[in-house]
């Protein structure tokens, strides 16, 4: 079942889902003019925090793992979206080559893989998964904890076209981040990469996506007349960190103090109770590697070694140097009592489900993107799907809607953000 807010349902987040629900007319033709102006990214996942009093995004992945954990009635809306965004890009539909993450280990991920496949086969697509790996020499098929199975090939490229053995595609579709940079087998190709090689984690930074959301969200908050801030967290970056070496300590603890006093205005604006807290992460990566709750700028020139080192370093063992201090938005949904955040997924410009990351042992003002997390998938309760403004804000479908504007926000931003990173 879809979990609810321990918090009373009042205040400025009711109102706000409100205004979502007597704007839709409003908002929808918004969202579509946008799109006229800019390019959506192909897909999409937004990591969400709702307090009761705040909701906004908290991560951006232009990559999305996770089609496994949705919620399998969902799967008509994603066939759907699939096959606007391949037409897009692909009229012709002749085949689309998948590159996945690396980590072939991680077999919950390769569901995931395995999910979009079979999404883009539904969709009318001939789709192959290619390997970057070297020991990927021939196809390798993997067995899934989930019963099913998986198929490896080893990439071939032909001058500026990449694909498989006997297999020429029309686009290529990334699952892999690029964290760690972009091969030589992926440069310069004639076919088009979506998303776009500029998007990976090598070159981007969640603080260039977070200035594009603060562009989109204010703009969005004029048209509802709403305070941005009830969607937009605050944030601020240090460059030049070294946390083994204990540089730059100075630069983030100033920075934490500024962002801690700048939510305090309106924690008493609002009326809110609850102590203010950031989050410092890296300012690059994903994984949910490299990332702190601090109340109190003092925790900062405090780390021990155990936890300088945990914060040093971030996914294929990058040193982190440049840093994001984000307002900490709290989560007070659960399901079972543990804590629990809501995951939006997008393809194209459409919200094709969700799930819930849910974490038995962190705290509401934790990041839940760690080891012992679990996902429970985004369930309505009837079959209306719909978002009814005769019905409560915090009624399933409404909420599940309040949840999509947001994410849809966030989505826009990256558009901005993947516009300036193309067109520096």
């Amino acid at each position: 079942m879809v979990p609810h807010l321990t918090t009373a349902l009042t205040g400025p987040l009711l109102d706000l889902e409100r205004r979502f629900l007597d704007g839709m007319p409003t908002i929808e033709h918004w969202f579509r003019t946008q799109w006229l102006e800019h390019a959506v990214p192909f897909y999409a996942s937004v990591d969400l925090r709702n307090s009761g009093f705040k909701l906004a995004p908290v991560d951006t992945n232009l990559f999305p793992g996770g089609f496994n954990n949705l919620n399998p009635d969902f799967l008509p809306l994603c066939v759907q979206a699939m096959q606007i965004a391949v037409e897009k890009i692909c009229p012709e539909a002749r085949g689309v080559l998948l590159i996945p993450e690396n980590h072939t280990r991680n077999l919950f991920y390769l569901q995931n893989v395995a999910q979009i496949v079979m999404i883009l086969k539904q969709a009318g697509m001939i789709v192959r998964v290619g390997s970057l790996l070297p020991e990927i020499a021939a196809a390798t098929q993997i067995q899934l904890p989930n019963g099913g199975t998986l198929t490896l090939e080893p990439l071939v490229r032909n001058g500026n076209r990449l694909g498989l053995a006997g297999f020429d595609p029309c686009v290529v579709l990334l699952n892999n981040d690029l964290s760690g940079g972009v091969p030589d087998i992926l440069k310069n190709l004639e076919q088009s990469v979506f998303p776009p090689l500029s998007a990976g984690w090598y070159t981007r930074r969640k603080s260039q996506h977070f200035a594009a959301y603060d562009r989109v969200s204010g703009d969005f908050a004029k048209l509802l007349d709403i305070d941005p801030w009830l969607i937009n967290p605050y944030f601020a970056t240090c460059d030049q960190v070294n946390f083994q070496e204990r540089v730059g300590e100075e630069c983030l603890a100033a920075q934490v103090d500024v962002v801690l006093q700048k939510i305090r205005v309106k924690y008493a604006e609002y009326g809110v109770k609850h102590d203010p807290f950031v989050i410092v992460k890296a300012d690059a990566g994903t994984y949910g590697m490299g990332i702190m709750t601090v109340k109190d700028a003092s925790e900062i020139t405090g780390l021990n070694r155990k936890q300088r080192n945990k914060m040093a370093v971030v996914k294929e063992g990058l040193a982190v140097s440049d840093v994001l201090i984000q307002e900490g938005v709290y989560t007070f949904e659960q399901i079972n009592e543990a804590v629990a955040e809501p995951v939006i997924y997008m393809i194209d410009h459409y919200v094709v489900g969700g799930f819930y990351r849910v974490h038995t042992t962190r705290g509401v003002d934790e990041n839940l993107n760690t080891a012992g997390m679990h996902f429970e998938p985004l369930a309505f309760k009837a079959c209306c799907t719909m978002p009814n403004p005769d019905c409560e804000p915090d009624d399933t479908p409404n909420r599940f809607y309040a949840y999509g504007v947001v994410a849809r926000l966030a989505l826009l931003a990256a558009a901005l953000e993947i516009e300036a990173a193309e067109n520096p």
